[in-house]
């Protein structure tokens, strides 16, 4: 692997490929566990569990607007991809502790730590490569590989050991994870060319406060952060009201950026950007119900039985990620051959092909409930083949979007858009956790073997996922009959 990204490929891209495996296998390997511990373990109810679900994965998402402006005007990327590996570091061995405010504690530390660390080394896969460089949707589509190789192999591990041998295995693992992504990161930095330094150092040293530079000032304001963090994801409705206001304050300062600092063309482009940001909010919001409704319908409803042995449900959120191993050289080599030969999909294309796979893939989980037998048992084989156009719809839409997001903003805030593509995601994570609470089956801490049946529930889920597939495919062809617009704004990139 190594020589082959070296041949076609940046150095540095091998060093950010790895180091994003081995983040992306830590939280991969703790979200795998996240429901289930919190429904086995703490008896959580399913809404309440999709709650807390909710808003840790919004808060994941929305940090990282604040860390990409940071590193953009501040700390660097270098700098702040090594803060947040360190926090995130931190939450996973939290995790491993059995209370549950350290519990919550250590979602705080990974939400603060991912805001650091999600955005800015996305930005330096970006800045690895110059205006114009058609190998840069392949290189963000094979860095994306590598986030796909820690996410399907974390549950397998992480999963297996935490149902099977206790929580803190699983959780711990993940820790270590984390831990291999910060060397990885810290060894390779001499082949990221400087691209990832601070843009002025000076500025980093000035004082704020007495014995304060303006780094430890960061610093602090981040240990606040976490504080307060701590007690978001505890409050579900806090979380979605400052998310709303936290909106309305990125449009109303993009919609000022675009006016008064951006030319002509700049705008269109940002017009673009923002479009496409807003339709990914549909996609993750859909997307996301794996970790949560599809993950508990996995738990109850799926015959999960091969070859004599009950296969542990966390595992099978190693099924998109592995799609994504076996998939992403083909959609890398497919884009380059079609860019070639002038027949590669614009951007707002693959964005509609994406969401129409995605509702594709909800209507067969739909065919697998409205086929299951007397007992509410669905086939194995439905799940897989949903996760399948779910992956390759995210195959059209997720590296792409990264690379868009790179292309199409002016270099002056390519790290703030960024972060403004993540907090799409964030608003996303939080509207699934409200949809994935449409599909609770238990609202209130109840026993294991006072749960539903799986007939009773199999239709709950079901009707869910048939209405997730519906939208879906309506807001994919809607966007197909925007593309031509979408092209001209983007004027030629």
């Amino acid at each position: 692997m190594a020589s082959a990204l070296g041949s076609k490929h940046p150095s540095g891209l091998y060093v950010l490929f790895l180091a994003e495996m081995w983040e992306r296998f830590s939280y991969y390997g703790m979200r795998a566990l996240l429901v289930f511990y919190m429904t086995r373990h703490f008896l959580f109810g399913d809404q309440p569990a999709y709650a807390v679900y909710g808003s840790y994965t919004a808060l994941v998402y929305a940090t990282p607007v604040l860390g990409g402006m940071l590193a953009d005007r501040f700390l660097g990327y270098r700098k702040a991809v090594l803060t947040g590996g360190v926090l995130m570091a931190l939450g996973h061995f939290a995790m491993a502790v059995d209370h549950l405010q350290v519990f919550y504690l250590a979602l705080a530390l990974l939400i603060c730590g991912n805001g650091f660390f999600k955005p800015n080394i996305s930005t330096i896969v970006g800045r690895l490569y110059p205006p114009g460089d058609p190998r840069r949707d392949s290189g963000f589509t094979i860095f994306y590989m590598g986030i796909n190789l820690g996410a399907g192999a974390a549950p397998l591990v992480c999963g297996y050991l935490g149902e099977t041998y206790g929580w803190h295995w699983g959780f711990g693992l993940a820790g270590i994870g984390m831990l291999f992504g910060l060397l990885v990161f810290w060894r390779g930095q001499p082949l990221l060319g400087g691209v990832a330094d601070p843009p002025d150092a000076e500025r980093l040293r000035q004082s704020v406060l007495p014995g304060v530079n303006r780094e430890l000032g960061i610093y602090l304001a981040t240990a606040a952060a976490v504080a307060v963090c701590w007690q978001l994801v505890q409050h579900s409705v806090a979380v979605g009201s400052i998310l709303v206001l936290t909106g309305v304050v990125v449009v109303v300062a993009l919609g000022a950026t675009m006016l008064i600092r951006c030319e002509r063309v700049e705008r269109d482009r940002l017009t673009v950007v923002s479009v496409l940001i807003l339709l990914s909010v549909v996609f993750w919001a859909f997307f996301e119900q794996a970790g949560s409704s599809i993950n508990l319908f996995t738990d109850r409803n799926v015959d999960r039985t091969v070859m004599g042995w009950t296969v542990p449900a966390s595992l099978f959120q190693s099924v998109n990620p592995g799609y994504i191993i076996l998939l992403a050289p083909l959609f890398a080599g497919l884009w380059v051959r079609l860019a070639r030969a002038g027949l590669e999909p614009s951007t707002p294309t693959k964005f509609a092909f994406g969401v129409i796979q995605l509702g594709l893939g909800f209507a067969m989980l739909y065919l697998g409930a409205r086929s299951a037998d007397q007992n509410g048992m669905v086939a194995l084989g439905w799940l897989f083949l949903g996760y399948l156009l779910h992956t390759t719809g995210e195959l059209c839409l997720s590296p792409v979007g990264l690379s868009m997001v790179t292309k199409l903003s002016p270099a002056r805030i390519v790290g703030w858009m960024m972060g403004c593509w993540f907090l799409s995601s964030a608003f996303a994570q939080y509207i699934g956790g409200l949809i994935a609470m449409l599909a609770g089956a238990r609202s209130t801490a109840t026993p294991a073997d006072q749960a539903p049946s799986p007939a009773e529930t199999v239709m709950l889920y079901g009707s869910v996922f048939g209405k997730l597939a519906l939208v879906a495919l309506g807001v994919g062809l809607a966007l197909l009959a925007f593309v031509p617009a979408l092209k001209r704004r983007m004027h030629d990139v």
